[in-house]
């Protein structure tokens, strides 16, 4: 498959496109908001030059937060256009940069050659950099149709899309020749794209931004004041994070057994998706008295679940917590970010699921940072140890940190890269 091909293909299923956004907005009604932006229709007014960051949803978002900040210091003439695919990924950006007047912010347009050149008319950016993964074809030959450069930040490659990339050599080898910069996060991940097809040169090691987290030092503070509000000083407490359709019930099955020894155990619960929420509250309630985090109702001494329902508070969220358990990793969908935990120094637990975070969990997992589970009696088995073993809990929390510290310096790196394509 080539470009053009590729392009008739996109226009030919359009109508697809539109019916998934229509099923989508019944369980989630921003997704039938904004649609215009996504065809560059009705883009809203915005400085032009600058640079132009994508991040696809709410993770790679928080990601990109601390590279955005430094850019927005090291640049103060320029102004940030931040574009994403997601209603939640949309909310997160607005709401860490509500108070930057240079953030400028817009759904990413469709891979149609005709809205990539729409939407970068408008915008005009000097670079463009994309976290991660999210590889348009259109939107990467306009940039280089007009010299704008394109840098792909915080990159990383799986074993298998890489052979999905090589089934579409036509496609993609272009794509990733015309690429700027690819800030891999491993030697293993940078090679994967020399032999797909970028250009050796513009390839380089980095290390993953994702180490580089920095918390709030009233964070920790604010955490401890709320469970002393709570009575919850002494109550073992417990996070289950991003989880996903078919892992609550083994959670909350896994709380069930764990109350049987630990009967003040309190588990927080923080589903990924927001149209999710009340379907998880539902479930929860069925079974435990349940208090919904965006509801302001306190954690009471008989409350056995808190679901955190609400956006941007998952650091704080684990904070509140003594032993953290990462979500999409019971279910095969590649698991979520291990490190926010680590930096706070929180035993991490995860499923067996962790394809999209191979070397992150290899080396937590080296360190002794990292505990792997299959099923609810091997998390609740876990968890049960980490209450009774405060002294194994925190070695294994020293050691994520210490992981964490060890790994930092990617962003510097990376902003180095950014800084010759400026």
């Amino acid at each position: 498959m080539n470009r053009t091909l590729y392009t008739l293909l996109f226009h030919l299923g359009l109508p697809l496109v539109a019916l998934r956004l229509f099923l989508r907005s019944r369980k989630a009604p921003a997704y039938g908001q904004r649609i215009a932006e996504r065809f560059a229709l009705k883009l809203p007014a915005m400085a032009r030059g600058g640079i132009w960051v994508h991040a696809v949803s709410v993770g790679e978002s928080i990601a990109a937060a601390p590279m955005i900040r430094a850019l927005l210091q090291a640049y103060p003439q320029l102004p940030i256009t931040i574009t994403c695919m997601t209603p939640t990924g949309s909310e997160r950006v607005r709401a860490m940069f509500a108070d930057q007047p240079r953030i400028q912010h817009c759904y990413l347009p469709y891979d149609l050659p005709w809205a990539a050149a729409r939407f970068l008319d408008h915008v005009q950016p000097t670079l463009a950099v994309i976290m991660e993964t999210e590889l348009w074809p259109n939107h990467i030959h306009q940039c280089a149709k007009r010299g704008i450069p394109v840098a792909l930040a915080n990159a990383r490659l799986s074993e298998r899309s890489a052979r999905g990339y090589a089934r579409f050599a036509g496609l993609t080898r272009p794509m990733l020749a015309e690429m700027s910069l690819i800030a891999a996060q491993t030697e293993t991940e940078a090679q994967r794209f020399r032999q797909l097809g970028a250009r050796p040169e513009c390839v380089q090691v980095t290390g993953s931004i994702k180490f580089d987290l920095s918390i709030d030092e009233q964070l920790l503070p604010r955490a401890r004041a709320l469970r002393e509000q709570w009575q919850a000083g002494q109550r073992p407490v417990w996070i289950a994070a991003s989880t996903h359709e078919g892992e609550d019930q083994v959670i909350l099955a896994a709380h069930r057994q764990l109350r049987e020894h630990h009967a003040d155990a309190l588990l927080i619960l923080v589903p990924r998706h927001p149209e999710r929420f009340n379907s998880v509250f539902e479930l929860c309630r069925q079974q435990f008295s349940t208090v919904r985090r965006s509801s302001g109702e306190p954690v009471s001494t008989d409350s056995a679940v808190l679901l955190g329902d609400t956006m941007g508070e998952l650091l704080f969220l684990y904070a509140l917590a003594d032993i953290a358990f990462v979500g999409g990793s019971l279910v095969p969908n590649g698991g979520h970010n291990l490190l926010e935990p680590a930096a706070l120094a929180l035993p991490v637990l995860s499923g067996p699921h962790l394809f999209n975070f191979l070397e992150i969990a290899a080396m937590l997992r080296g360190a002794g940072a990292l505990l792997e589970v299959d099923d609810s009696q091997g998390l609740a088995t876990e968890v049960r140890r980490l209450i009774e073993l405060p002294r194994d809990a925190q070695r294994i929390g020293a050691a994520g940190l210490a992981v964490m510290k060890a790994n930092q310096g990617a962003l510097q790196r990376l902003l180095g890269g950014l800084g010759r394509l400026l």
